[in-house]
């Protein structure tokens, strides 16, 4: 039997059910990759991995990004994208359909089963849609058979400043089962400990935060007291991912050890090394800063 082919039959048989039952327009390209239409663009995912240092650096799973063209090769920051979504109807619509080609993406093209799915919520999605919160991408995940457990959402760091929209968004998130990834937007340790039960599951500092930082080991003595996971992200040089394998964080995340691409494997985080040699370092001693990626204001899907 032509196990290929046989698959690729069942793919987009699968993504026909898909269409019928959601109303997206997706499409499936030659080499497998979910793309969606949304006016004149076409929307797609690219995913950055996730590396954790408990299992031997290995990725615990990858962060989606959504990227965008025209029929003409033109590209949009995502952000220029949702800023095209006036009304909340359309920015939910958008939201949506950025959340489900994300997911079929992974889901068909990733073999591992145990991996996470990290996608973001845009700021204006969170204040709009007032309960409820992932209802209707759980509802897409029951559609391709992946568990709520498997995701995890990354609520945009300024929903920080709305202590109760914060707890409220984190509550029914967890309520469905989704796992919750907070940004520290912070200068104490104990900067949501009054969360309590409501504490994330992840708590997300940038590289750059971490370097200037001066009781890191306090509050990753205080996310790990609550159960949760400290994850660096953004990392570009190799002082950063030296500083953070040296402190007591849980996971990594930068375009140093892993640019997004349109590909997702299970791997191995590089040594520092083999890093350096890649990027060779500049006249600071600490390597170049990627540029690709490096400025993304608005950062979503």
């Amino acid at each position: 039997m032509n196990t290929s082919a046989q698959k690729t039959f069942t793919v987009l048989e699968e993504l026909e059910r898909i269409n019928s039952a959601t109303g997206y327009a997706l499409k499936r390209a030659d080499n497998g990759w979910i793309s969606g239409q949304f006016h004149q663009y076409e929307l797609t995912s690219v995913f950055q991995p996730i590396f954790s240092l408990r299992n031997y650096g290995r990725t615990m799973g990858h962060a989606a990004y959504m990227r965008s063209k025209s029929a003409a090769g033109n590209a949009l920051w995502p952000w220029q994208v949702f800023a095209m979504s006036s009304k909340d109807d359309q920015l939910i619509a958008l939201d949506r359909l950025c959340q489900a080609i994300h997911a079929l993406n992974y889901h068909f093209n990733h073999t591992s089963r145990s991996d996470n799915l990290f996608v973001e919520v845009h700021p204006r999605l969170l204040e709009s849609v007032k309960d409820d919160h992932g209802r209707a991408f759980e509802h897409f995940l029951d559609l391709i058979g992946v568990r709520t457990s498997r995701v995890v959402i990354e609520i945009p760091a300024i929903v920080n400043r709305n202590w109760k929209l914060l707890q409220h968004v984190i509550g029914n998130y967890r309520s469905r089962g989704y796992r919750i990834a907070a940004n520290y937007s912070g200068a104490s340790s104990d900067w949501m400990a009054e969360l309590g039960s409501l504490y994330p599951d992840v708590v997300r500092i940038s590289a750059s935060d971490l370097m200037r930082h001066e009781t890191i080991a306090e509050l990753a003595d205080t996310v790990h007291s609550f159960g949760a996971s400290l994850l660096v992200r953004d990392i570009e040089t190799a002082e950063q991912l030296v500083t953070a394998k040296r402190t007591e964080v849980d996971y990594l995340q930068g375009n140093l050890p892993g640019k997004p691409v349109s590909a997702i494997e299970t791997t191995a985080l590089p040594p520092v090394s083999e890093l350096l040699y890649t990027y060779p370092a500049d006249k600071d001693g600490c390597c170049n800063r990627l540029l690709e990626n490096r400025n993304h204001p608005q950062r979503f899907h």
